[in-house]
């Protein structure tokens, strides 16, 4: 039975509110700064435990913190209420870790910080190293995993970053939210392409944690169209460290892949020594908040 600890307040405070605006604004990456007062707080769009759905931990029961607020518009998203219309509100660290130590204590072992895009956002390093630090030590002592597209790297002390499996998800071209209503007057559209791919801070991530004892790496691709598959190995080519089993590719939609899509995807990771990454999730919720 899946258990959760819905956390979905209607609406952002204003001070996160304005914080995100300020991140919109700008046409490059830039961290926001939550912890001017001394007490560290991120804005939540929602907590939640449930299955893990994609990527190599697939199905392993987690407790995941969305933060709210990202840097893209990706046209396909599935979580709109931490991109293209952010809600939640400021949470402290110190009250996220004892949320997660609740759910450890239910059996939950493994915890996932995902978006929006997680990395936007001082107070994650700060976040991440109390999840995994024992409790003993008064963190929570969980397996973690992050979300990121890869366009940004923490502004904090980045590779205090703790983290056992990042979970890179770089954004296609067929991400790009063209005559989109969301975006009437075409902004992010724009935005959106200028940034969605940023690849010296794609090769760090890939380099600090493709083996070399940080734990692990997977990289995503939401597959739109056939074309997408040559705009990956033109990514890949660029990371000649990244294993092929590292490479994951997953069918976008917010409904399980037609048998056709799956034989297609099934090929090519065949063909290539990728991996097929089913969404686990949608199969077994729907496109479902909260799963």
């Amino acid at each position: 039975m899946r258990v959760t600890w819905p956390r979905r307040p209607d609406s952002l405070d204003r001070r996160v509110r304005l914080a995100v605006a300020a991140f919109d604004s700008i046409s490059v990456p830039l961290s926001i700064d939550l912890t001017g007062s001394g007490d560290a707080r991120l804005p939540i769009s929602e907590t939640f435990v449930s299955l893990q759905g994609e990527g190599k931990l697939a199905g392993v029961p987690s407790w995941f913190v969305r933060l709210s607020g990202c840097n893209l518009r990706c046209g396909w998203c599935d979580t709109p209420y931490a991109s293209w219309k952010p809600d939640g509100s400021a949470r402290s660290i110190d009250d996220l870790v004892a949320e997660a130590r609740g759910a450890a204590e239910k059996g939950v072992r493994h915890a996932v910080l995902t978006g929006g895009e997680p990395m936007m956002f001082r107070g994650l390093c700060e976040l991440s190293t109390r999840l995994a630090a024992p409790v003993a030590e008064g963190g929570a002592g969980m397996h973690l995993t992050i979300e990121t597209a890869g366009t940004v790297i923490p502004a904090d002390d980045r590779w205090a970053l703790a983290c056992d499996l990042m979970s890179i998800s770089p954004k296609l071209s067929s991400s790009t939210p063209r005559n989109d209503p969301r975006d009437p007057d075409g902004v992010w559209a724009i935005r959106h392409e200028e940034r969605r791919l940023n690849m010296p801070a794609l090769r760090s991530l890939v380099d600090r944690w493709a083996g070399g004892g940080r734990g692990g790496v997977q990289l995503k691709f939401v597959i739109c169209r056939v074309a997408d598959i040559a705009e990956i190995e033109t990514l890949i080519a660029g990371l000649p460290e990244l294993p092929a089993s590292d490479v994951l590719l997953m069918p976008e939609g917010a409904t399980p892949p037609t048998e056709g899509t799956k034989r297609m995807l099934t090929e090519l990771c065949v063909s290539r020594g990728w991996r097929y990454c089913p969404r686990l999730h949608i199969e077994l919720f729907g496109n479902t908040r909260g799963t």
